[in-house]
């Protein structure tokens, strides 16, 4: 029986800290002006734990440059990048990743899958835990868009989904974007659905903190637990699925 246990922590957007017993994952972050760098620094980049960060894709919602600062406070992070972005630096602390790839190191394995936008989306296994981060994996059903391209939308995201069933997920990021007014359910439910993560976490909606709240409620009728997020640096106590939910 695994004993995962993990301290979540939200940033802003889809930018998160995930503490597991020996690792540090750091998710798609992004400068937040209500977040001080430094206190990044002292609580999670300068811990003794291994520290991993993930950037899933260019788009600058979810890469900022200031993380390749961090190298400077802690020599042995690692980042975990996907191939669509360029870097200019001799960082020996950068692993460029496609698709459909997998990564070890000594304690952890890091497999890639796609997107239906740009990128690509993690599953990292590590500390007796399964987590997956979508990245821009979303439904984009769009109202502006035809019929046959919101019916390709659908088709692409199942696809991709279904090659996650049974990975066994705890914890799963998925987008819930208000822009996609009255259909901005419609990744988190499927997934949910699908794949019945321990513990599904909205994102990708900026300021609109509220929308995770809503997206509770709207799939309350399956078993899934949904964490209802209540501001940046709210955190979440996450106690794997087979032992039971904090």
């Amino acid at each position: 029986m695994r004993t995962g246990k993990a301290k979540i922590t939200h940033m802003y957007h889809s930018g998160f800290v995930v503490e597991t017993r020996n690792h540090i994952l750091i998710f798609d972050y992004i400068t937040n002006k209500n977040i001080g760098n430094m206190s990044l620094m002292d609580d999670f980049i300068g811990k003794e734990k291994e520290v991993f960060v993930f950037v899933t894709h260019g788009h600058k919602d979810h890469f900022d440059p200031v993380i390749l600062t961090w190298v400077e406070y802690n020599p042995n992070i690692k980042y975990i990048i996907s191939d669509d972005i360029f870097i200019d630096t001799h960082n020996q602390n950068l692993y460029f990743v496609e698709k459909y790839n997998s990564l070890k190191f000594d304690n952890i394995t890091i497999e890639t899958y796609g997107t239906t936008d740009r990128g690509l989306s993690y599953l990292v296994k590590v500390d007796d835990l399964n987590i997956y981060h979508s990245g821009d994996l979303n439904w984009w059903h769009w109202k502006s868009d035809n019929e046959n391209t919101q019916k390709k939308e659908e088709v692409d995201y199942k696809r991709e989904v279904d090659l996650l069933k049974g990975k066994d997920i705890d914890i799963a990021f998925v987008p819930a974007d208000p822009r996609l007014d009255e259909y901005y359910y419609l990744a988190g439910e499927y997934f949910a659905k699908t794949i019945s993560p321990g513990l599904l976490i909205p994102m990708h909606f900026g300021d609109k903190i509220e929308i995770s709240h809503k997206f509770s409620e709207k799939i309350n009728y399956l078993d899934t637990k949904v964490w209802r997020i209540n501001g940046s640096l709210d955190q979440y106590n996450y106690v794997d699925k087979k032992t039971g939910n904090s």
